[in-house]
């Protein structure tokens, strides 16, 4: 291998370094070509450094015969123990640590800059000559980086209008690296705080943050030290810097992510830069986590041997960082409202660029005017059968292969029938990514014989995934419409919930956090029962009076009940848009109380018919949620003898149970103290039957 393939990327040219910075025992890693022959293809170059990592020596050999004597004969494979070069692609460990970073430290020299900040102020002020003759003495040895420092400041003696005029000659945006802008905006949009760490000083430093959009408070930097004029209280001399700063010192990179540390609470701290003082980031206990080496300006050998990751680019790490596939396991009204506002965020430009553009949907196949389903959504890209005339975008891909969907997915959104969850569960073991983690928008829960499970607790018990639940008023066909809406995602674990409410969030669509699943989850479930009964109110003619007492004994019930089982449950949960105003948009909009409300009238009329009968004939395929979570929700208070303690409950249940007429609504306090007719002998059984409409499968007969 040649030299030059070890120090760069093919095609890549390797330019003289425009900056020059101190490297390790203050000896620079600048190529030296041995008998003053170019480090070209006959010629040789040796490039030697040593440390606890690793020994690193390039030697390069003349290729053509007779190259030997041109270089005097003396040219010999030196044998030392070498690194392979640099690491030009990231191991699965360094890329994990990249996608996980809290917070990313940039040099700035070189780095960030194509410059060296302090020469090039040397040459705006006509002594860069002179200036560099002290940086090389700092860089063979026979001065010190404080001594070196003062020195050079000394001799460019500048006041605080030169360094105005200076940065007026050379504002920051001539003089960023390509790429690295990019890059910051691509950080700071996934909320990963950026800081500068800089060898140099703060007054050539901050113009460039302020440029780059990185807070003041994010910069380590040496800091000038000026005389002040006593007759115009103005700065007017330079005499020196500060020593306090961590930067003025040896290992000054490490001690400032140590500070960093002290005052933030992160897990992962990055450094990225392409000197040796960047690299001791990583060498020190309490320093960064992993090191980037850069040599998209000036490539310093011993530096892209020891980095964690060697990149020319800033494209590189941009491309390299996480990107989420997303999947959604349902297509009803409710999932292709939710696929309208996800294809959107997954295929809109944004800096962070989070998401892959192509989300998959499955689909419960099924013909509809005489073609599959699928293949309707795939060429209409909208669902006319769930939701006609809104579109799920032409990023979305209907798949009615449910493990084909998930395969490959970061995010699993579920949003189908609560009955059928289970048994989807039970189909994606072991199918789904192990890192996965999953959100759902399903309203209901399963009943079993050692008590209630909520739906995210069924899916992280089965597939071992975090799952977050998306809970709000949320009427399916307003959302699809961009009607101003919002919801909460409920959460466990922080850094999921960030990414989660990235992929719901629209102008139209707002999100709220909240530290609370089981609250959330617990509101969107019972809010159906009440949505029974406020339907049979409105099937009963009974005006505004009567519905709000009907709403405010249900909030009251889901929060007694949710507490019950759950006690960790906040109050403050049921006045967020989970509860309290999915409540109303449910009492006057929903499928449940649409429902209820012609079962009232079909009662009242003297033709009674089932819910099961009117969800076929109303809701087009979809499913009624109410009556089947009232009748689990019902084993559940009558297994701990609560049924008193919720009247409204009880009382939706017995009258959808066909124990009672929808009229019995309006005495909720006292139905649940009436014997139930069946077990009073009142009326003979097949009366009873006759009486009561068929009532819908349970979760565990369907699931």
């Amino acid at each position: 291998m040649k030299a030059s393939s070890l120090l760069g990327p093919p095609g890549f040219t390797r330019q003289p370094a425009p900056c020059t910075k101190r490297v390790s025992n203050n000896r620079s890693a600048v190529c030296r070509p041995q008998h003053g022959r170019a480090a070209t293809g006959s010629g040789a170059a040796v490039f030697s450094h040593s440390s606890s990592r690793a020994k690193y020596s390039l030697v390069t050999r003349a290729a053509a015969s007779g190259a030997d004597a041109d270089l005097g004969g003396d040219l010999e494979l030196l044998k030392t123990e070498s690194s392979p070069g640099p690491r030009l692609q990231p191991s699965e460990r360094v890329l994990k640590l990249w996608r996980k970073a809290n917070a990313v430290c940039f040099d700035v020299d070189c780095t960030v800059t194509v410059n060296d900040s302090l020469d090039l102020l040397a040459e705006f002020m006509g002594c860069g000559d002179l200036v560099a003759e002290v940086t090389n003495k700092a860089m063979d040895g026979s001065m010190n980086l404080e001594q070196a420092l003062e020195e050079r400041l000394r001799l460019i003696n500048c006041t605080p209008g030169d360094i105005k005029r200076f940065i007026r000659a050379h504002p920051p945006g001539s003089r960023l690296v390509p790429g690295i802008e990019g890059l910051i905006k691509a950080l700071q949009a996934r909320d990963i705080a950026v800081y500068l760490i800089s060898g140099g000083f703060r007054e050539l430093t901050l113009p460039i943050a302020k440029h780059l959009g990185v807070p003041k408070e994010n910069v380590f930097a040496n800091r000038m030290n000026w005389q002040w004029d006593d007759e115009t209280g103005e700065p007017s001399r330079l005499v020196g810097f500060d020593s306090s700063e961590p930067t003025a010192h040896n290992r000054g990179k490490p001690t400032a992510i140590a500070r960093i540390r002290q005052r933030n609470p992160y897990n992962t701290i990055i450094m990225v830069g392409d000197g040796i003082t960047d690299l001791e980031a990583v060498q020190v206990t309490g320093g960064a986590d992993l090191f980037i080496g850069f040599g998209g300006v000036v490539e310093r050998p011993p530096v892209a041997a020891e980095a964690d990751w060697y990149v020319y680019k800033y494209s590189q790490l941009i491309e390299a960082l996480k990107r989420y596939t997303v999947a959604m396991i349902g297509s009803g009204a409710w999932a292709c409202a939710a696929m309208h506002i996800v294809a959107q965020n997954c295929l809109a430009y944004d800096e962070a660029d989070e998401f892959v553009d192509e989300v998959r949907m499955w689909v419960y196949e099924e013909e509809f005017q005489g073609s599959k389903l699928t293949d309707l959504i795939n060429s209409k890209h909208e669902n006319p059968k769930y939701l006609p005339g809104i579109s799920l975008g032409e990023n979305t891909v209907a798949d009615p292969d449910l493990e084909s969907t998930v395969r490959g997915a970061d995010i699993l959104i579920f949003c189908a029938p609560h009955q059928f969850i289970r048994s989807m569960c039970k189909q994606l073991i072991g199918k789904v990514k192990p890192e996965a983690f999953a959100i759902s928008l399903i309203k209901g829960m399963r009943v079993r014989s050692d008590g209630p499970q909520l739906i995210s607790q069924l899916v992280a018990k089965y597939l071992a995934l975090d799952c977050s639940v998306l809970m709000g008023a949320n009427i399916a066909g307003d959302i699809g419409r961009e009607q101003l809406s919002e919801a909460v995602i409920g959460y466990a674990n922080p850094e999921h919930a960030k990414v989660l409410k990235k992929l719901f969030e629209t102008r139209y669509f707002n999100i709220t956090l909240l530290p609370d699943v089981a609250g959330a989850e617990m509101c969107g479930t019972l809010k159906n029962i009440v949505a029974l009964a406020a339907g049979m109110v409105d099937g009963l003619g009974l005006g505004p009076n009567s519905k709000a007492t009907i709403m405010r004994q249900g909030l009251s019930e889901m929060r007694g009940f949710s507490k019950a089982l759950y006690p960790t449950v906040r109050d403050e949960t049921f006045f967020e848009s989970c509860g309290v105003a999915d409540l109303i948009a449910t009492c006057l909009g929903g499928r449940n109380r649409l429902v209820a409300t012609e079962y009232t009238r079909a009662s009242l009329s003297g033709r009674p018919v089932s819910f099961e009968q009117l969800e076929a004939e109303l809701l087009k395929g979809q499913k009624l949620q109410g009556v089947l979570t009232s009748n689990e929700v019902q084993e559940i208070l009558k297994q701990r003898g609560w049924e008193a303690e919720y009247p409204l409950f009880t009382t939706v249940n017995r009258i959808v149970s066909g124990y009672f007429p929808p009229t019995d609504i309006v005495n909720f306090k006292e139905v649940p103290s009436r014997p139930i007719p069946s077990e009073d002998g009142d009326l003979s059984d097949e009366e009873l039957a006759a009486r009561r409409p068929r009532p819908l499968a349970t979760a565990e007969a369907t699931a």
